[in-house]
């Protein structure tokens, strides 16, 4: 995006668009109007020095969303922004829908933006794999894992989604209970959700028993899809002590529908989220959630990124460790009242 093309896309002259970036007044309101939303729209930063106002100043990062309600992200992007801001950078953030191919959808966005680097939150591997060798600027996966993928110019910020998955299951199974129920993604097409689920049904390996998928109920990650997931699940009359979410909005969503059944939780139902949103510590009762360390995750992969960008380093992958939170949505239970 240069001044020329601001000219062409508002219909104002060269000059016109020059006085609107020089802050001159001797410009009509609609015209400054219009210009400035396509200048804000674009992210055009014009050079300060005025023997170089013609050119602009490139620092463009994209960032790639998975999923449109993910509360997790939405903590990373705060984060993020704060650290781009500070390092003088702009970026643009795209929000996709959870089935999307976000790989296709920056191949695409590239073209036009010309970005120095892209940050994906969130990601599907496949997706990579067929598609990323188009993509030549630095990137980053964040919350998914790379490391396999074996690209240059890709690297990854991620918790071991398997094994927290596995830790979020042990500690029902702890806690006494035995009928456990999953409220998770879609296994087609989501590879956080068959990540997470691999360590829900390694802990039930572990305990000596195989999961029943009469137990899993699929939701997107809102929610509203949540509630209608739980619902579904109590539809079934099914014996649950408890259930694991794949997300906190998915575990608030369920303690709704749980609610709205006239049972309460944990005295009825027990629950565990994934994430450790600050929304799981100020709900009520305060869910018991695996937590990821978004600070620390959002810091990494933007200084990973920039490293890359500025220092010619080459891709790096870390995983950022996690605990269970203490809660109040988790109810231990003895032998004698097991169901």
């Amino acid at each position: 995006m240069t001044i020329v093309d601001i000219a062409k896309e508002s219909g104002y002259s060269i000059s016109t668009v020059s006085r609107v970036l020089n802050n001159r007044q001797d410009v009509s309101p609609e015209a400054k109007a219009k210009i400035m939303e396509i200048v804000n729209a674009h992210g055009f930063v014009p050079n300060t020095n005025a023997k170089h106002l013609k050119q602009v100043v490139t620092k463009n990062i994209l960032v790639l969303v998975k999923g449109t309600s993910n509360m997790l992200f939405a903590e990373i992007i705060e984060r993020i922004q704060r650290m781009m801001e500070s390092a003088q950078y702009t970026f643009n953030v795209y929000y996709l829908d959870e089935a999307k191919n976000e790989v296709q959808e920056a191949i695409n966005l590239s073209r036009e933006r010309k970005p120095l680097g892209i940050l994906f939150l969130g990601g599907n591997p496949e997706f990579f794999k067929a598609e990323f060798s188009q993509i030549n600027v630095p990137c980053v996966l964040v919350s998914t894992q790379a490391s396999d993928l074996g690209f240059e110019n890709l690297s990854s910020v991620a918790t071991d989604d398997i094994s927290a998955a596995r830790k979020a299951m042990d500690y029902l199974f702890d806690k006494g209970h035995s009928n456990i129920a999953v409220l998770g993604g879609d296994l087609q097409i989501s590879y956080t959700s068959v990540q997470r689920f691999m360590g829900y049904e390694l802990s039930y390996k572990s305990h000596g028993r195989n999961f029943d998928f009469t137990y899993y109920e699929k939701a997107r990650y809102s929610l509203e899809e949540a509630y209608s997931g739980m619902t579904r699940l109590l539809d079934k009359s099914l014996p649950i002590t408890a259930v694991v979410a794949m997300s906190d909005v998915m575990a608030v969503g369920a303690i709704r529908a749980i609610r709205d059944h006239g049972l309460l939780v944990p005295e009825d139902i027990s629950i565990v989220g994934f994430d450790g949103t600050a929304f799981a510590d100020y709900y009520n009762p305060r869910l018991v959630t695996i937590r990821q360390d978004l600070v620390k995750m959002a810091d990494r992969s933007v200084e990973i990124l920039l490293n890359m960008i500025n220092l010619g380093r080459t891709a790096s992958h870390e995983l950022i460790p996690f605990s269970i939170t203490n809660g109040e949505s988790v109810k231990e239970i003895t032998a004698s009242k097991k169901k």
